[in-house]
């Protein structure tokens, strides 16, 4: 079966299927997909899961071997596999017809182009199971396409305002949500106006938390600082600032351990940005747990019920996140 993303929610409360693939070069749409067969899994027992990154040296055998070896607790299990490059056509198609028993394999790779889907492979997901073909937003939806985000969101935003938005960020959904999220902290869930628009969303050129969390998290301290002072000459809140440098720790607390903080969080800080291969790499130098007690310190700092500077404390923080200084070893712990 072939789907659209919008039509994935209806099909996953019918059933789960054994086989999923998550096809498209739109960040955003294709994340949502596998996120929504992540949980339905998760809901449906499937808590035992594994992420396998499919390169060139890729161990074929070992992954056999994971998929069909027995859970440790007798759980059901979800594999991910997840392809950057051009597909092993023939391992796929062995394990799309012949899927481990008691268990869910979601797979995920950029956009299948007319030849690529037509691959007997693919074909087989198409019989055995679902597969999911990610495209960008035609420019013309892309107002209303805001709108229903902003409906999501629980917010109102004047149609001069969506139609801003979308000429700002040309066409990145990716970017066009996290517009909506900053808007909705600056406009404490207010109606979202033009003129908040015009004040909120910079240029290309303008300084931008996003850049600067994201400069953090793949290691570049210098960039993120000077991001960071800039943030601060435009008199940017702090709030926002530490906001942006949690959803990137979030999106690497996750890519490390699972998707259970998501499910799990009651936080209004359980918003998690999606790790770039840079910033994935560095997942085994980062102390990760430290550094979100950290950002739960800075926070208290921030509203004034802890001593400290909060500008100081964002800066230690974000050269932290970026590994030019140690977290430091503070008592607390990771919000549930």
């Amino acid at each position: 079966m072939r789907l659209k993303p919008e039509q994935l929610p209806a099909a996953l409360e019918r059933g789960l299927a054994a086989v999923y693939l998550v096809s498209g070069d739109e960040p955003l749409l294709a994340a949502e997909a596998a996120d929504s067969i992540r949980a339905a899994a998760r809901a449906a027992g499937y808590v035992d899961r594994s992420v396998f990154f499919v390169e060139r040296s890729f161990a074929w055998d070992d992954f056999h071997q994971a998929t069909h070896s027995l859970s440790l607790f007798a759980e059901r299990r979800l594999f991910e596999l997840r392809i950057p490059g051009k597909p092993d056509k023939q391992q796929l198609l062995e394990l799309v017809q012949k899927p481990p028993p008691d268990a869910i394999c979601l797979i995920s790779c950029g956009k299948l182009d007319k030849k690529a889907a037509d691959a007997p492979w693919v074909r087989a997901v198409e019989k055995n199971g679902v597969w999911v073909a990610v495209w960008p937003v035609e420019t013309a939806a892309l107002p209303a396409w805001l709108q229903a985000r902003a409906r999501a969101l629980r917010l109102e935003i004047e149609p001069a305002a969506a139609k801003l938005i979308v000429d700002r960020v040309e066409g990145n959904l990716l970017a066009a949500q996290q517009e909506l999220e900053k808007l909705r902290l600056l406009g404490g869930g207010e109606r979202i106006t033009l003129d908040l628009v015009q004040r909120s969303v910079g240029d290309s050129a303008r300084y931008d938390v996003f850049q600067m969390a994201a400069a953090a998290a793949a290691g570049d301290a210098p960039r993120a600082l000077h991001v960071l002072l800039g943030l601060k000459s435009e008199g940017v809140e702090p709030p926002l600032i530490l906001w942006a440098l949690v959803r990137e720790l979030r999106g690497l607390w996750q890519a490390q351990e699972g998707d259970r903080l998501r499910s799990n969080s009651r936080s209004g800080w359980n918003l998690a940005a999606t790790p770039s291969p840079h910033a994935r790499s560095r997942l085994g130098k980062l102390p990760l747990r430290r550094l979100l007690i950290q950002a739960s310190v800075t926070d208290k700092i921030i509203k004034g019920l802890a001593p400290g500077d909060a500008w100081t404390s964002l800066t230690g923080l974000a050269v932290g996140v970026a590994g030019a200084l140690q977290a430091p070893a503070v008592s607390g712990r990771v919000a549930p």
